[in-house]
């Protein structure tokens, strides 16, 4: 972890966080030093600021707490492909997979066991090449890593732009009474726990559907389409309605589990080259319970302006 300390001089009084670090440290992106921020990492005169836009003043002390930028080791693990072309590979990740390599861990990770044997875009993040979005380690299920620049650059503004359509498996606790529903919630880092979530008004604005398939004795099986992607969403959104994810560990009730039982099911999206809609399936865990999700119908993507 680098720590840089930086006092704000009568030149940069009213200038944006973000834009006070980038000109300190050029070589890191500006998407990486907005998601430093958003994260908690950052601190103006003693105090945890969240904004990217806010606006400094002449004496403020900004500490920046930088972790240390992960090297990439490509290595040769295994690798469910559930569809792959030149343009982009999609795969079914496993629970307890880790996506890309960050700070405190050195486990292999998903995108080096590509880059063993595949050529991924570099993105603004070092550590991210070909990543357009992530799932947590313990949540298994489709994800999707463009090969090429210009797929990583449209599969970026699809997702950027809410025009994939994503439906997830979860298994909670406790009885959802409501057939179906709709969470409208603020999302952001828990001031008391920078590494957690949680729903407070000066979060970021986040929203999904869900839909009860099944209730089974102490728990409910559900249908989950975020709207939005943020951090641990689902996760947080379920908890703050009273029925967390079966499993998980930070977000979880009482009930324990051999995993936490959230499954990327499904996956649409318009593929770079053709523009056509692709629609990528995960195969349901064996540990689910039995239901004929065969029987349920895909939800399209939006259509294009």
């Amino acid at each position: 972890m680098e720590r840089i300390e930086s006092t704000v001089e009568t030149d940069s009084d009213g200038e944006r966080l973000d834009r006070f670090l980038a000109s300190s440290r050029p070589d890191v992106s500006r998407s990486a030093i907005q998601r430093e921020i958003r994260e908690g990492r950052v601190l103006v005169s003693d105090v945890v600021v969240q904004r990217v836009s806010h606006r400094l003043r002449a004496g403020d002390v900004v500490l920046w707490s930088l972790p240390s930028l992960p090297i990439l080791q490509p290595a040769a693990i295994p690798l469910s492909i559930l569809y792959e072309d030149e343009a982009l590979v999609a795969l079914d990740k496993p629970a307890g997979l880790v996506v890309h390599p960050g700070a405190g861990s050195r486990e292999t990770t998903l995108v080096e066991g590509l880059l063993a044997t595949r050529d991924l875009p570099a993105s603004d993040d070092l550590a991210r090449p070909g990543i357009v979005h992530r799932l947590d380690k313990a949540t298994s299920g489709v994800i999707i890593v463009a090969k090429t620049r210009a797929a990583l650059e449209f599969l970026q503004r699809q997702f950027a732009d809410r025009a994939v359509v994503k439906s997830y498996l979860a298994v909670v606790d406790g009885r959802v009474e409501e057939d179906e529903g709709t969470i409208d919630t603020p999302i952001g880092r828990d001031p008391t726990r920078p590494s957690r979530m949680t729903v407070h008004a000066r979060g970021r604005s986040a929203q999904a559907e869900f839909q009860v398939l099944d209730r089974l004795p102490g728990r409910s099986l559900l249908c989950v389409r975020p709207r939005t992607g943020r951090t641990h969403q689902i996760r947080v959104q379920l908890r703050y309605i009273g029925h967390p994810v079966v499993g998980d560990e930070i977000y979880g009730g009482g009930a324990t589990a051999d995993r936490m039982f959230l499954h990327a099911w499904r996956l649409a999206v318009r593929h770079p080259e053709t523009g056509k809609e692709l629609r990528l399936e995960a195969p349901i865990p064996g540990e689910f319970p039995v239901y004929p999700y065969e029987e349920l119908p895909w939800s399209r993507i939006p259509d294009r302006a």
